[in-house]
This record gives structure tokens, sequence and C-alpha cells, in this order.
């Protein structure tokens, strides 16, 4: 790989971690290793084609197109995390992959599949997630940054709404979230 090469992967990769998080093949290989997947069965069941699920993770592209599939993804973390704690069987993982695949995204704030707590009520992550992913469906990072500073010097507040949820860190959006409870 030349240098031009290594700088576009780079890049894409610091796009990444600020759209999703982190980079996307630390991401993909956390849910492979975590549901027992393999390349394919994930690119198959996120509704990808193997080589965009490849691009995607060695940097080559940075963007996921379908808001549908970022769905798809959220929607396998939480199943991840429920399989991690015990709550949902590896039976039972299965069953619920095959309906996410078969999820066709729409709006991310109607499909409430994975969006609960055992008490019922959707839990921080997951709504701050959909914020984001909705933030994220409408216009690229970049862009989300250019209209925070724009309303800035007369929203500030709305500013950093744009700023934490549209380009920040998940776990940044989590403790601006749990900030301006109550």
């Amino acid at each position: 790989m030349d240098a031009a090469q290594q700088e576009a992967t780079a890049r894409a990769r610091e796009l990444q971690r600020n759209w999703y998080g982190e980079p996307l093949g630390a991401l993909f290989r956390k849910l492979i290793d975590d549901l027992g997947l393999n390349q394919a069965r994930l690119a198959g069941v996120l509704g990808l084609s193997a080589p965009m699920l490849s691009q995607l993770m060695s940097g080559q592209r940075a963007k996921i197109g379908n808001p549908a599939v970022v769905q798809r993804v959220q929607l396998l973390q939480d199943l991840a995390g429920q399989v991690a704690d015990g709550s949902v069987s590896a039976a039972e993982a299965t069953d619920r992959m095959d309906e996410i695949k078969k999820s066709q995204g729409g709006s991310v704030l109607s499909n409430t599949m994975t969006t609960t707590s055992s008490s019922g009520a959707p839990t921080v992550k997951r709504v701050v997630r959909e914020i984001q992913s909705l933030l994220r469906s409408v216009a690229a990072a970049g862009d989300i940054i250019d209209a925070a500073d724009t309303l800035a010097p007369a929203h500030p507040e709305l500013a950093e709404f744009l700023r934490v949820y549209g380009a920040g860190r998940t776990s940044d959006a989590v403790a601006h979230y749990q900030s301006h409870q109550n």
C-alpha cells in the first residue's frame, strides 16, 4: 500500500470513528466474535455484499450508505450485548439475526424489536444511537459540524447537540443525554 492509500485508509477509519463510534473493522470483528459469525454470514445479515463488508472493514470505504444497514448494525450490537449478559440464548440470537436480516429499516425511531431493557423502557444507549443514526442518515458528520458552527453564535445549545449526536462518540452522547435528564 502506498502512502496515499495509507492516508486514505487512515482518514476513512477516522471518519468511521466519528460516525459509528469506532472503526468498522473493529466493530464488525466484535460482532463476528460475540455472535459466532463469519464475515459472509455477517454480510448476509446486514444486507451487504461480502466485498462491501471487506471494504468497510479495511477502510477502503468509509461510510455505510444505506440507513437500513446502519440500523441492522445497531440491532446486532444490541443483540451481542444481550448474548453477553445472558439475557438471550445462542438459539434465540440466531432467530433474532434472521429477523434483523429481514428488517427493512425505515424510521430508526419506530423499530422496537430490541430497543427496550428488561423494565420495558428504552435503554439510554439505544435512544442515543437512534438519535445519532437519524442525524447521520440526513447528513455527513462534516456537514453536521458546519451546521453546528453556523448555529453556535445564536443557539449554542443546539450547536452542542448537533456536534455531540451528529459527529461525536456514542459514549459522549450518552453522557450528554444523561446530563440533560430531569
